[in-house]
């Protein structure tokens, strides 16, 4: 803080009252101004300013009791710090025989008020019969003693009553108020300095009585004005802090020394200055003096009693400490500043063969293990307010050698003098890290394939910070039709303890594999994403390799998902090597996948269609539109084929060809074939009312045709339409029929019986499929136009396809003619009927038959 800022700020009202203080004893002592008009008015201007504070602290504080008590003491103190003020100012206004009278009853209504304030302090104690004993003792010795001192130092002659009165009950005023103050100025500091304060206001009074009564040199006045001022000042400070709460002292409990010693000093104080200005004693000073002896004596007596009980409760506590110590299982090691081993408990050689007479003066790192001992002498090293932990994990040696997992409790007293040491409380923790550790391995273990679980994968995903790797993400699935067909059922658990083998057999001895449910495991690799596509292929070429199994051979059908590590979470990292699975799975399985933004993009719809296919129907969100089927040679229509399209308020239209696949997994292909077949059958019997008589192509799925119920139920449908059987025209792709070709022919077959025509779509003109187009029985043959070089390298094959459907009787429709010269070409070779954009669009109902109405009536 430098000059200029503490000349800029105003000094304090204590700091001007004690300059003013002593230019009035420095005026008076060169002889400007009387010493009474100086004790006059210092006297009165220091009471005048702890009038103003204790008057302050009276109109503050709470509505409490406590509250109410300060407020009242400090009411009481206050009028007693007025009434010296008073008493010293009137002092020049009194006749010089009567001022001693003065004073002396100022000094009475003054003592008065303040033994009642200082009563109504807060937080008196109850003290014990020995409490109360002991301070009886303190206050009688300091009180002779200093009844000793006011008789030694008066001067010899004849003692005015006054004096007498004063100097008799100023010395046990004083006594008491001091033994007080020291009892209390650890525990309750601002009552200490109330009192303080109080007893040098009173001894001040008192000195002005004593030298007014003897008539004193008028100089020797202002020895009053230190102890007036001053004590008003600190009993002002004193209330301050009792009503700021008056917190304690933390340096702990008041010494008893200067209570045992003060009246010997006093008494030695005042016989010296007796011998040293007197010379010699009365028989009353004799007396005196020799009364200060005996409550010396029982003070003595007091002290060695409580020294022998305290001596007392400390054997037993030691002995108790002792106890405890002795029969705890846990270590206690002492250490001193340098960290070497001081004390060690018995447990030390119970529990850990460590004998006190060897380990005593050895330093601490000795008894760790190297790799601990660094971190534990660092975290010792620290002082409490650096931030180390308290406890303290590390590996201690034995009495035979090995090593104890141990926790210890730090106990830092090298701030306490008595200790000066560090405490260790050492617990042997070895079977609970064991337990705790099997634990561990336990909860991140499955226990059928004893590979990581799920939570263990999370584990090791949320605390990868080295390189980015991989994640894969496979799944198994179910015996494929290399199993036993003979044999029973394949065992689930054994077919998934062999993956797991064979997982481990396949990867790194860094990488961890984890099973995450059933039939699902994880792979997470540290190498980058090129080698991780090797190691997915390496696992699918294990896991797809035939299993033998007690009931026979099994393959399993393995998907699997890849994902990068690139510093996302656990669950985002998860999240996408999922995705990449769904879409191995979607596309036939045996494969693997890896994950790109396109291909979320691809799942999320594919999502958002399996969530919002189920209830379409009910929600009459399908539609069927229409597409006429012409005659090439007059361009009249002939029939039409319905078309399903699927009008998603959240989707937009959705095509058959990315609808019918989320149906088939969903479960849904029977119920939208139903749906079709009823709405294309009625928009038939619409149009049939007109005298149109088309015929209505319907497209089936192998499972519907497969269904035992198709054949009844489309001719429920028809019936309940009143639809011919003839108009009505069902449809199934070549690609669709699979190997069960048998049922297929029976179910066509059954159709044909009850007048419903069917027809073969996407034919291709192979050698495999003209060999089978004898055995379907089929009316209408749908012929791709697509071809694969020149014209003329194509044009024979579609004129051998239409001479053999004239051959078997089967009519050859050319679908998907987009062009005039596919048109043409078509009509050279002999197709009597053709369907394409480059004929006529697909629309809804209405524009079909605002197209037709272009056309006069025909029949075909």
């Amino acid at each position: 803080m430098t000059v200029a800022h503490l000349l800029r700020r105003p000094p304090s009202a204590p700091v001007m009252l004690s300059v003013l203080v002593t230019l009035l004893i420095g005026v008076s002592l060169v002889g400007l101004l009387r010493p009474l008009a100086a004790t006059t008015m210092a006297g009165a201007a220091g009471c005048a300013l702890a009038t103003v504070r204790l008057f302050q602290l009276t109109a503050s504080g709470g509505r409490d009791r406590r509250a109410r008590h300060r407020r009242r003491a400090a009411t009481l103190l206050n009028v007693a710090v007025t009434v010296v003020g008073l008493t010293v100012a009137v002092l020049p206004l009194a006749p010089a025989s009567r001022r001693a009278e003065v004073v002396a009853t100022g000094l009475g209504v003054a003592t008065l008020a303040c033994a009642i304030g200082l009563l109504l302090l807060p937080g008196h104690s109850r003290l014990t019969p020995r409490a109360r004993c002991r301070r009886g003792v303190d206050m009688l010795g300091l009180g002779t003693a200093l009844l000793f001192a006011g008789g030694v130092l008066v001067p010899p002659g004849p003692v005015p009553p006054v004096v007498r009165v004063v100097t008799v009950v100023g010395a046990g005023g004083l006594a008491g108020l001091l033994v007080s103050a020291l009892a209390d100025r650890r525990r309750r500091p601002g009552a200490a300095r109330c009192r303080v304060g109080v007893a040098a206001v009173l001894l001040g009074l008192a000195d002005l009585v004593v030298l007014l009564a003897y008539r004193a040199p008028a100089v020797a006045l202002l020895t009053a004005v230190p102890l007036l001022v001053g004590g008003a000042l600190l009993t002002a400070a004193g209330m301050t802090r009792v009503a700021a709460g008056d917190p304690a002292d933390p340096a702990g409990p008041p010494s008893a020394w200067p209570r045992v010693t003060a009246p010997a000093v006093v008494a030695t104080v005042a016989a010296a200055g007796h011998l040293a200005f007197v010379d010699g004693f009365t028989p009353t000073e004799v007396l005196l003096g020799l009364a200060v002896i005996p409550s010396l004596v029982a003070r003595e007596l007091i002290s060695a009693t409580d020294n022998r009980r305290w001596a007392g409760r400390l054997a037993a506590r030691e002995a108790y400490f002792r106890t405890l110590v002795s029969g705890g299982r846990d270590l206690i090691v002492v250490l001193d500043d340098g960290l070497r081993v001081q004390w060690l408990s018995a447990a030390g050689e119970r529990w850990f063969g460590l004998r006190q007479d060897e380990v005593c003066g050895l330093p601490l790192a000795g008894l760790l293990h190297p790799d601990d001992a660094p971190v534990v002498l660092a975290r010792l090293a620290a002082r409490p307010d650096d931030g180390a932990s308290p406890l303290l994990a590390a590996r201690m040696r034995t009495g035979d050698g090995g090593w104890r997992e141990i926790e210890s409790t730090v106990s830092d007293q090298r701030a306490v003098p008595e200790v000066a040491a560090v405490v260790l409380h050492v617990r042997d923790v070895g079977d609970r890290r064991r337990l705790e550790r099997e634990l561990r391995r336990v909860a991140a273990t499955d226990p059928l394939t004893g590979l990581a679980n799920r939570q263990e994968l999370f584990r090791v995903l949320g605390e990868r910070s080295g390189p980015p790797g991989a994640l894969l993400l496979v799944d198994v699935h179910g015996p494929g039709p290399t199993q036993d067909a003979a044999g029973p059922a394949v065992d689930g658990d054994t077919l998934l303890v062999a993956t797991a083998r064979r997982l481990r057999d396949v990867v790194g001895p860094r990488d961890l594999v984890a099973r995450l449910s059933g039939e699902e495991f994880a792979v997470v690799t540290d190498v980058g994403s090129v080698p991780a596509y090797a190691l997915g292929e390496r696992l699918l070429a294990a896991l797809t390799e035939p299993c033998l199994v007690p009931t026979g051979m099994a393959r399993l059908r393995v998907a699997v998902g890849l994902a990068e590590l690139t510093g996302t979470g656990p669950q985002d990292v998860l999240r996408r090597a999922d995705l990449a699975r769904r879409r191995a799975v979607q596309l036939g399985r045996n494969r693997i996948e890896w994950y790109d933004a396109c291909l979320e993009e691809q799942l999320v719809r594919r999502l958002e269609l399996e969530r919002e296919l189920p209830g379409a129907a009910a929600r009459g969100e399908l539609d069927l539109v229409y597409q006429p089927v012409l005659a090439l040679a007059d361009r009249r229509p002939a029939g039409i084929e319905a078309l399903l399209r699927w009008r998603s308020p959240v989707l937009g239209t959705v095509l058959p060809a990315e609808l019918l696949p989320v149906a088939e997994d969903l479960g849904l292909l029977g119920e939208l074939g139903r749906w079709v077949l009823d709405r294309a059958c009625r928009q038939l019997a619409d149009w049939s009312t007109g005298g149109r008589e088309l015929w209505l192509a319907v497209n089936l799925t192998l499972a519907e045709l497969l269904a035992p119920d198709l054949v009844p139920r489309v001719a429920a449908v028809l019936a309940g339409h009143g639809v011919p059987a003839e108009r009505l025209v069902l449809e199934i792709a070549e690609s669709r029929l699979g190997t069960d070709l048998p049922t297929v022919v029976a179910r066509l077959a059954g159709l044909r019986s009850m007048g419903v025509r069917t027809a073969l779509d996407s034919f291709r003109a192979e050698h495999a499929s003209l060999a089978q187009l004898r055995r379907l029985p089929i009316d209408l043959l749908k012929v791709q136009p697509r071809p694969a070089g020149p014209d003329e390298a194509t044009r024979p094959l579609i004129d051998v396809v239409v001479g053999l459907g004239e051959r078997l009787g089967v009519t050859v429709v050319m679908a998907d003619l987009e062009s005039e010269p596919e048109v043409d070409r078509a009509t050279r070779a002999g197709c009597r009927y053709g369907q394409g954009f480059a004929l006529a669009r697909p629309a809804t109902a209405e524009r079909v038959e605002a197209y037709f109405e272009e056309f006069p009536t025909t029949s075909r």
